[in-house]
């Protein structure tokens, strides 16, 4: 699951996650980042860090060596550096570009005209559940604005009684529903992966019917490894790999 994600985290090309990550209005690249483990619950998060990769791996530190969940901006870099992270730039040439594009046009907040998405891992093996997630951020976002990714419940959730989930789009749409939580209880109710996705989304749509303009998608595994997907818009993908068979589901 940590390299899953680190090999997004690294890619350059990726620019909604990691090195290359799009910055926000200031011009620096701020990450948030997730870690958590079905069996004890326990969980880490960094939020609004700068200059230190891979951020998953600094946020499964703060799960593994601290009392605390969450550690954001300065605390955040201190702890990176005190584990023996280094700090390196973020910034490539094209993100900078990018955002001086955006400078000049004053484009809102998310307007990179690249996309934006979150990685979101989930691990199952026998039961037993593991999910992490990382993000820039929303392009061009005020300095200091965290989205869904580094919070429990949000962004991410993973109970090995029922399953866990992870969510990617819009940050602000899937805090306010609180969407992998309510998606893993769905699950421990009873519902399939599939149906506890696609319950919690048309619950979305029907709550705040406006959602339908706002990417959010959001992965499941249950206990039981079955898989499930489902968005608030059409054509969004996710994989499975079990064993060498790698299969694409599609919402």
């Amino acid at each position: 699951v940590e390299q899953g994600v680190i090999a997004v985290e690294m890619n350059r090309r990726v620019h909604s996650v990691g090195r290359g990550g799009l910055p926000n209005s200031s011009g620096q690249v701020e990450l948030d980042a997730a870690w958590m483990e079905g069996s004890q619950l326990r969980a880490g998060g960094v939020a609004a860090l700068r200059d230190f990769l891979p951020a998953v791996s600094v946020a499964r530190k703060v799960m593994e060596k601290t009392p605390h969940v969450l550690l954001v901006g300065e605390g955040a870099e201190g702890f990176a550096r005190q584990q023996g992270f280094r700090s390196q730039r973020l910034l490539t040439k094209e993100s900078i570009r990018l955002w001086r594009e955006w400078k000049r046009n004053q484009a809102p907040p998310g307007a990179s005209g690249s996309g934006h998405d979150t990685v979101g891992v989930i691990g199952w093996h026998k039961g037993h559940a593991i999910v992490a997630c990382s993000t820039s951020g929303l392009p061009w976002k005020l300095p200091g604005r965290v989205g869904d990714s580094p919070i429990i419940g949000a962004g991410l959730y993973a109970d090995d009684q029922a399953g866990a989930a992870v969510a990617t789009g819009i940050g602000e749409e899937i805090l306010r529903f609180s969407v992998t939580s309510r998606v893993v209880e769905a699950m421990r109710r009873g519902a399939s992966a599939q149906n506890a996705c696609e319950g919690v989304i048309r619950f979305m749509i029907r709550r705040k019917p406006e959602t339908t303009k706002a990417m959010v998608a959001v992965l499941a595994v249950r206990k039981d490894g079955q898989c499930g997907v489902a968005a608030t818009c059409r054509g969004f993908s996710a994989y499975v790999r079990k064993d060498k068979h790698i299969t694409e589901l599609g919402s």
